[in-house]
């Protein structure tokens, strides 16, 4: 589609980002391959499913931020509707929750966007033989975010109204429940997170990408 050479037998990417700029490049990058072609691009992840389903890339390359249907979702979807999909996530998002949320998500790697061209294509390549090749720094990090303890879904919406600046009174009124529940759910959150109060709670939380300020 995007290339004039005609490639015998290429892997086929779907480049699925929202920075039409860093998409081009990207096509660029694969179509300056002698194995690679690019079967499609969008910047919609919604989309980027519809598209799937009709081209059947051999690979996704996933941004995780995208405008209103998120690259974990847009994951999601693809393995719901086609287990075997195989996705590398290519993102500037480095903190360890964002990678923990991408590998449960179903991606089988994870890169930066400040990675070599070389990394990129390697982990292509891997990726499509059957690979699930993490960088180094990525795998480090997957590994600590491994060691801690998830938080349930009310601790998730405390930690988001606390990241806020709301008070508990302010919590417990958002999530129709008690102050003393409110409480409760702090304590567990900040044991989880090894942290001791409010604001070394939120500071953590955003550190590691369980909660973005965006």
């Amino acid at each position: 589609m995007h290339s004039s050479v005609k490639k015998k037998n290429p892997i086929r990417l779907l480049v699925v980002d929202d920075h039409p700029a860093f998409r081009m490049g990207l096509t660029a990058l694969i179509e300056g391959e002698p194995d690679m072609t690019v079967a499609a691009e969008t910047g919609d992840g919604r989309e980027a499913v519809g598209i799937f389903r009709r081209e059947r890339p051999d690979i996704v390359l996933m941004d995780l931020r995208l405008a209103d249907f998120s690259g974990v979702e847009a994951i999601l979807a693809l393995r719901k509707e086609f287990p075997h999909c195989r996705v590398i996530v290519v993102t500037t998002y480095d903190a360890d929750e964002d990678i923990y949320r991408a590998i449960q998500s179903g991606a089988q790697s994870y890169l930066l966007k400040d990675m070599s061209k070389e990394e990129i294509v390697r982990t292509i390549r891997a990726v499509h033989a059957g690979q699930q090749p993490l960088p180094p720094n990525v795998a480090d990090r997957l590994a600590k975010r491994l060691k801690r303890e998830d938080l349930s879904q009310r601790e998730m919406e405390a930690l988001h109204l606390l990241v806020k600046g709301r008070s508990n009174k302010e919590i417990a009124a958002v999530l129709f429940i008690s102050e003393d529940t409110v409480k409760c759910h702090l304590k567990s959150l900040f044991a989880k997170l090894d942290v001791q109060d409010r604001t070394e709670a939120a500071i953590t939380a955003i550190r590691h990408g369980i909660v973005h300020l965006d």
